[in-house]
């Protein structure tokens, strides 16, 4: 497993980021540039927990049915199901 991937953080502690920013945001006391700050943080983490979900779909879809049997196929994200 590269380096790179290994030490990217997990879905659901991205989420949860993700969610105590939404939270900071809303109260709506915060300066310009903090909110500016905590939105690209956002939004970064949004399209990681995006990138991690379409991944997941996609060894979902690997391990579905084909024909009548289930086949569990390897996982490659770089090469379309």
């Amino acid at each position: 497993m590269p380096e790179e991937r290994a030490a990217s953080p997990n879905f659901e502690s991205s989420l949860e980021e993700l969610e105590r920013i939404v939270k900071e945001l809303e109260k709506g006391d915060l300066p310009l540039e903090r909110s500016l700050e905590l939105f690209e943080s956002g939004m970064r983490l949004s399209t990681e927990c995006k990138r991690l979900l379409e991944e997941a779909e996609s060894r979902v879809e690997l391990l579905t049915k084909r024909g009548t049997e289930t086949v569990a196929l390897p996982f490659n994200p770089d090469k379309p199901a």
